[in-house]
């Protein structure tokens, strides 16, 4: 399928990433915080729009952040690497998780884990005690999500409804990428930018007809670039499913100035 983006919209779409890049430039580097952790049972948090599927995203090692790395939703499905500040408890390799919530606190907490990660830093005859503590020192810098059998996939939300509206769900998003901005483009070539409802939801109304394919607008850092789907959304698409665009988003962050000023 032929993609056409007109020239006043990438223009638009540029201004975005250089106003986003001021907030991202230290997202590769180390910080110093406290984490603490959700249990698994606890109820699906709506944050992000992952729902159910939060819970099997990077099988179960997931984590809420602080506004600042929330970012009103377009930090949804980020990856850091979190390590225990605490030698007597914790192993020093750290564990991996995923961005699928908010968190609100001025408590000095910048990341609240599932208690799958949280215990995964600790060794295995201190794991009781690490949960016991509830709150620990750690340092985290945000990594390249890695999704290796897994491209880039929407899943369409249940308000969606022909031919009124169109809503998906981007899932396995890889890399340190973020998406800022996002056009369906119809079979004709035609180019409609959707609307971000919240975390990693986006709409549009109405739908056009026949299959649909993605152009993005993609920010690592201080560099943006496009990517479009390689497959379609087809024509007869249902409420939950997934559907594979068959792409994978693997840019890295290019942080210029370095951390002097994180």
């Amino acid at each position: 399928m032929a993609i056409f983006v007109p020239c006043f919209f990438f223009f638009y779409l540029l201004l975005t990433v250089s106003c986003a890049a001021a907030a991202t430039d230290c997202d590769a580097c180390l910080r110093q915080s406290k984490a603490a952790y959700f249990h698994s049972s606890s109820p699906i948090s709506w944050a992000c729009g992952y729902g159910y599927l939060a819970k099997d995203l990077y099988e179960g090692y997931t984590a809420a952040g602080v506004p600042s790395l929330f970012k009103d939703g377009v930090g949804c499905g980020t990856c850091f690497l979190v390590k225990c500040k605490d030698k007597k408890l914790c192993r020093g390799r750290g564990t991996k998780v995923v961005l699928t919530n908010n968190y609100k606190s001025d408590s000095g907490i910048d990341l609240v884990l599932s208690d799958r990660a949280f215990i995964s830093m600790a060794y295995k005859d201190k794991a009781r005690e690490m949960l016991d503590r509830r709150i620990i020192d750690i340092e985290y810098k945000r990594i390249p999500c890695e999704y290796t059998n897994q491209n880039l996939s929407v899943r369409v939300e249940a308000s969606s409804k022909k031919p009124d509206s169109l809503a998906v769900a981007f899932l396995y998003q890889g890399g340190q990428t973020e998406i800022v901005a996002v056009s369906v483009i119809d079979q004709f070539g035609r180019s409609r930018p959707m609307v971000r409802i919240y975390g990693t939801v986006w709409d549009m109304s109405p739908v056009p007809e026949g299959p649909l394919s993605f152009s993005l607008l993609v920010a690592q850092g201080f560099d943006g670039s496009m990517a479009a789907s390689e497959k379609d959304l087809p024509a007869d698409w249902k409420v939950g499913e997934i559907y594979d665009l068959g792409v994978q988003m693997n840019g890295i962050i290019d942080y210029r100035d370095g951390c002097s000023g994180c």
